[in-house]
């Protein structure tokens, strides 16, 4: 029988939430790693029930934690990403680990900071660093944001693994087609941050649709748009939104987009009210979506990881607060419930069917 479990990333360790397939009775276990910081997560059930988590710790530093029996245990990877002392170059963070295309069982991806794009093809135990990122002829000119230069988001072309995006903080969306070997920037249509040497593009988050790897969404520092042609181009689909600045992105198997517009300034609600904006694949207009939500101001905010959605339908929909808040609706955002929270912010979430009771 399938079951949800909500993997939960916070700055004080790993909280996993099981449930039925009606999200209902939910059992909460951990935290795990307890001592470590998670910047990003993957549950994959191709080899077993693995997880994998991005973590950092204030002695060991930035390491992915493999876990192969669903959380119970867990190893940190000696063979993870990292570079080598004559690049020049430091790890700062993992802050995202991708499976690769359905063709691809055996391959993982991890963006880092400083930016880079690691591989794996043997379950995730080694990695290997995919230098096109690293020697891509415009690296110089790109310039850190507030969190470094990072590469936060991947998306793989589940038809084919040689085409994938990458969203790198100043250097904007790139696209590689000959599995990462070359990239070419793809920031046609989007709103340039600065040009004293070269344009600058923040995006926040990266999203490919299920149904369609043609269509791409984006949300920038100040805009969310939308492309049709694989980034070739980007159109703003942020017509009806309070704000244009945010950092998820979500996109359920149905098609329908979620946002959480936040204070550009304050980097929380705005107004301070708990919001989430969703876009129907057939329709054009944003709609939000609070019933359930706290309507009390509250300056909390959404990082880009922290609105994820599940594959069950009707879709789940789930949502963390910088506050440690977190709340999940079962009907594609329609109405919300809490979850027990955590004490500690949140920074990933991963909603994740398994047959595991």
């Amino acid at each position: 029988m399938a079951c949800i479990q909500l993997l939960v990333g916070t700055t004080k360790g790993l909280f996993c939430y099981r449930a039925d397939a009606q999200r209902q009775a939910w059992q909460r276990e951990g935290p795990l790693l307890s001592e470590w910081s998670i910047d990003s997560i993957l549950g994959d059930s191709r080899h077993g029930d693995r997880i994998f988590v991005g973590a950092s710790h204030s002695t060991y530093g930035p390491a992915i934690q493999l876990s192969t029996d669903g959380g119970q245990h867990w190893t940190r990877l000696s063979g993870g990403p990292g570079y080598t002392p004559t690049s020049g170059r430091h790890l700062r963070g993992i802050w995202q680990i991708t499976a690769g295309a359905p063709s691809q069982p055996d391959t993982y991806y991890a963006g880092v900071d400083e930016a880079g794009l690691f591989v794996s093809h043997d379950q995730g135990i080694t990695w290997q660093e995919m230098e096109g990122i690293a020697r891509h002829p415009d690296r110089a000119h790109w310039r850190p944001s507030r969190g470094g230069i990072t590469l936060h988001a991947i998306a793989i072309d589940p038809t084919d693994p040689q085409r994938m995006w990458v969203a790198i903080a100043s250097a904007g969306i790139l696209r590689s087609e000959d599995g990462g070997v070359s990239w070419q920037a793809c920031n046609q249509g989007q709103r340039i941050r600065s040009a004293t040497d070269a344009p600058s593009y923040l995006p926040h988050k990266l999203a490919l649709d299920p149904n369609n790897p043609n269509v791409l969404y984006l949300q920038n520092i100040d805009g969310v748009y939308c492309s049709t042609d694989g980034a070739d181009s980007w159109q703003t689909i942020e017509a009806g939104l309070p704000s244009t600045f945010g950092f998820p992105f979500a996109v359920d198997h149905t098609g329908n987009q979620y946002v959480v517009p936040l204070d550009g300034n304050t980097r929380s609600m705005v107004d301070g009210r708990l919001c989430v904006y969703r876009r129907r694949a057939t329709e054009n207009g944003w709609q939000p979506l609070t019933t359930g939500l706290p309507t009390e101001p509250q300056l909390v905010g959404v990082l880009r990881d922290a609105l994820t959605v599940d594959a069950l339908t009707p879709a789940g929909v789930y949502m963390g607060t910088t506050q440690g808040e977190l709340f999940y609706s079962a009907d594609a955002g329609e109405h919300w419930a809490p979850l027990p929270s955590q004490p500690a912010r949140i920074t990933a979430l991963q909603a994740w069917v398994t047959d595991r009771p």
